[in-house]
């Protein structure tokens, strides 16, 4: 069980760490302890990972309203350990069929400050309801009706509000003052919650009821009417339609090797496996012994993300409508000669750092021819695993509820680059492969991983965080794969970040000693101090088969095990 604790009271090691929990059986690691507890119970009850998986998901929708919801999207990986394959589902949002390119620019082509984040008009078509209950269909053992039970108790009889919600609220409230629904029930009174006031939703209680007996309902029944209805009144473009037609996508995982470990992720629209592998691929050959946090591995570890995201703002984007050349990137061939123009005294700017030369691509395609953003981790008892990784993007999504049914819709539209070299909400810059386009889903970070080895369960792993998901599990993978950190360290360990643009380097400033941020400094890293970022969770298998999890003390969420 992790502790909660605010973020910026992160001062150490000591003061910060997770609490691990150890089991032989299953285990749920998630956000928030009572979607933990409710993933738990299913699994108590007899159900798998897919079950315990569903039901956190949608407690996750009741009690951390402000991250994830049923009114976004996301994506999922499962490993089936009878066979050891792994398995990507995308049930991301998609932009409204009558969407466009231009649809957050003025008539002098520029784009217009706050379109894309708050309001309908943000709206993307979600999918974590088809999602989930796709998921299920396919590989749960539990009734639909028994994993939705806990998500309707917490909406009906309500849950005590944390700080961190608490702080949510106040920092949107001006946005939920604008909209009706969303006022009622987070601004009872029209005052903002206090931690350990009771939280109670009656219509979201009302909408997983229905959702229990039917969850079509929510793409062609009641549901959808109201969230059509909702948005047809308010400006929206999400319409009947959009909802009649959504379908989640299975996708095949990208993987590669990483030392003697298989690393698998979420391929495109998400740029999280890529980048993952990319990364990895390009620090492989360092001299990690005994070298933790050293300046020289940071040095590289930092250089090698700025070229991944480089890369990730030219050539990523949803599959369906652009040519993402998701082989040539994570190839070792690609990686190893990028790795060569990283210099090791020097930190290059941004301006320097170029995504990758067509041409190159081509020539690697050719070779191979000729031969080859709340997380939730469940593990159940048979060693089947769900790494699922989901959102309504920014705090609160757009600021807005669907009148009649509790549900907080996404703003996931800011996804896509509003027009090209412009940067998001998160300052990430996109071109034309992420433009917005009808039906077409926008890229993410969103980076949910399993590690096997041996054909063995070695890890489950991910996080929220928006740009900074990437490189977050990235670090948490080093530590255990490198450095051999159990969960708790893991997971606590201090964090950096580097995106590219803009020019900034974000360290975590309570976790790296003078000596190490000076010597960064020294080759040339401009330097951005921060209080931490990031909410991950991670479950091991360690070397007698008994299962570690730990959830990140910079949120609240915690690891349960029976």
């Amino acid at each position: 069980m992790a502790c909660a604790l605010a973020l910026g009271s992160l001062v150490s090691l000591d003061a910060a760490v997770a609490q691990s929990t150890h089991s032989q059986q299953g285990m749920v690691a998630s956000a928030h302890p009572l979607a933990s507890q409710a993933g738990l119970s299913m699994l108590q009850q007899g159900g798998n990972a897919v079950d315990a998986a569903v039901a956190t998901t949608l407690a996750i929708s009741v009690v951390e309203p402000f991250s994830a919801g049923i009114g976004g999207g996301g994506f999922l990986l499962l490993r089936l350990a009878e066979t050891n394959e792994i398995r990507a589902l995308d049930f991301r949002e998609k932009a409204p069929l009558q969407a466009n390119r231009d649809l957050y620019l003025d008539p002098e082509g520029q784009v217009q400050p706050g379109a894309s984040t708050n309001g309908h008009l943000a709206v993307a078509v979600p999918g974590t309801v088809a999602g989930l209950f796709e998921i299920h269909q396919k590989y749960g053992t539990l009734s639909w009706s028994q994993v939705v039970r806990p998500s309707i108790f917490l909406a009906s009889q309500g849950f005590t509000v944390s700080s961190r919600l608490s702080k949510a609220i106040q920092r949107r409230q001006e946005t939920f003052r604008k909209n009706p629904a969303a006022r009622q029930i987070f601004l009872p009174q029209d005052q903002v919650p206090q931690a350990g006031d009771l939280l109670v939703q009656r219509d979201l209680a009302q909408t997983l009821r229905s959702l229990g007996k039917d969850p079509q309902s929510f793409y062609t029944g009641k549901i959808a009417m109201n969230i059509a209805e909702d948005m047809s009144r308010n400006g929206g473009l999400v319409t009947l339609k959009d909802l009649k037609s959504y379908r989640p996508t299975w996708r095949d995982p990208v993987c590669g090797l990483f030392q003697q470990a298989r690393v698998c992720s979420m391929p495109p629209p998400s740029s999280g496996g890529v980048h993952l592998l990319q990364m990895l691929q390009m620090v492989e050959n360092q001299d990690f012994q005994d070298r933790w946090h050293h300046p020289d591995i940071l040095h590289v570890l930092i250089e090698a993300m700025k070229i991944a995201y480089a890369d990730r703002a030219t050539y990523l984007g949803d599959p369906d409508f652009v040519s993402v050349p998701t082989a040539e990137l994570t190839s070792p061939a690609y990686t190893h000669r990028r790795r060569q123009e990283i210099q090791l005294q020097r930190a290059r700017s941004a301006s320097e750092v170029k995504a990758a030369d067509p041409r190159v691509l081509d020539s690697i395609r050719q070779q191979q021819e000729s031969n080859d953003t709340s997380h939730l981790t469940v593990v159940d008892k048979d060693r089947n695993a769900v790494s699922l990784t989901f959102t309504i993007n920014l705090g609160f999504g757009a600021g807005v509820v669907a009148e009649g049914t509790g549900i907080v819709l996404n703003n996931e539209m800011d996804d896509f680059a509003a027009a090209p070299g412009i940067p998001n909400a998160f300052g990430l810059v996109g071109g034309e492969a992420n433009a917005i386009a009808p039906g077409k889903i926008p890229l993410s970070s969103m980076t949910p991983t399993i590690v096997t080895e041996g054909g063995k369960l070695r890890l489950a792993a991910g996080a929220p965080g928006g740009s900074t998901i990437i490189t977050t599990v990235l670090q948490i993978l080093l530590n255990v794969l490198v450095y051999g950190q159990d969960a708790e360290q893991a997971v606590t360990s201090p964090r950096l970040h580097h995106q590219w643009r803009p020019e900034a380097l974000m360290i975590e400033r309570w976790g790296f000693d003078y000596a190490t941020v000076q010597d960064l400094q020294d080759r040339g890293h401009s330097i951005r101090m921060g209080s931490g970022w990031g909410n991950a969770n991670l479950i091991l298998v360690k070397p007698d088969g008994s299962l570690e999890g730990a959830a990140d003390p910079r949120g609240e969420g915690t690891a349960f095990g029976h």
